[in-house]
C-alpha cells in the first residue's frame, strides 16, 4: 500500500447511502474508482452487524491495496485486523483518552484517525498521536446535519500548519472542489457526492483525477 502521505481520496461505505446495494459491491466500485482509503460508517447498526460488514468489506479493500477504516469501534477494527479506526472528539477525548497508546492492547497494531473541528482540536489530536486528522465539516452536510461548517479558513490554517496527513471533509463535491484545492487541501473525504452519484466508479475517478492534477 502507498504511504498515507500519498493518499488523496478517502471514500466511504456508509450504510445510510447504500440504497439497497451490497456493501461489498460498493466497496469494490470505490476501489475500482481509485479510492485510497475506505471508511465503514454504520451509525445505526449494532456492533455485531458492523463486525459482519467489516469482515465482508476488508477482503475487497485488501485485494485492491486500499486501507479499510472502521468508524467508532476500535475493538472491532482490531478484531478483524483492519489497519485503521476513526474516532470523533467525543469518542476519544470525551472517553478520557489523551494519547493513542491508551487504547492498548490495540495500540501498536491499530492506527487511529481523529475528527477535528478547530485548530485547537487539531493540535490536541496531533499531540495525542493520531496518524491522520480530518478537517471539517468544511461545508454544511447532511451526513452531520448538526455540525457547524468550519469554512475554508480552517482548511487554509491546516495547509500552512499541519505536518501529518490531513483530509478536508464535509459537503465536498465536484463544484466546490476547486475552492478546497485553492485553500491548500490535497486530500479529501467524500461521502454523498460519490455514494449518491449515478456511477460510483466514474465519480471516484473524477475526484481522483482532479486531486492528482493539483500541484503538490
Amino acid at each position: 500500500m502507498m504511504p498515507l502521505s500519498e493518499c488523496r481520496l478517502y471514500a466511504f461505505v456508509d450504510t445510510a447511502h447504500l440504497a439497497g446495494r451490497s456493501p461489498q459491491e460498493v466497496a469494490r466500485q470505490l476501489c475500482d474508482g481509485g479510492s485510497d482509503l475506505i471508511q465503514l460508517r454504520a451509525k445505526n447498526s449494532s456492533a455485531a452487524e458492523i463486525r459482519r460488514l467489516a469482515e465482508a468489506i476488508l477482503p475487497v479493500a485488501t485485494r485492491a491495496d486500499v486501507r479499510l477504516v472502521i468508524n467508532d469501534h476500535p475493538q472491532i477494527a482490531a478484531a478483524v485486523e483492519a489497519p485503521f479506526c476513526h474516532l470523533g472528539q467525543e469518542d476519544f477525548f470525551g472517553a478520557g483518552c489523551t494519547h493513542v497508546s491508551q487504547l492498548a492492547p490495540l495500540a501498536g497494531r491499530l492506527k487511529l484517525g481523529l475528527s477535528t473541528h478547530s485548530p485547537a482540536q487539531a493540535e490536541r489530536a496531533i499531540a495525542a498521536g493520531a496518524e491522520y486528522i480530518a478537517i471539517g465539516p468544511v461545508y454544511a452536510t447532511g451526513t452531520k446535519p448538526a455540525a457547524q461548517p468550519v469554512t475554508l479558513d480552517y482548511v487554509r490554517w491546516a495547509a500552512s500548519t499541519v505536518k501529518i496527513p490531513w483530509f478536508a471533509i464535509g459537503g465536498i463535491n465536484l463544484q466546490n472542489l476547486d475552492d478546497i484545492l485553492a485553500a491548500g487541501a490535497r486530500r479529501i473525504g467524500v461521502v454523498s457526492a460519490i455514494l449518491d452519484a449515478p456511477d460510483i466508479v466514474e465519480a471516484c475517478r473524477k475526484f481522483k483525477n482532479r486531486l492528482l492534477s493539483a500541484p503538490v
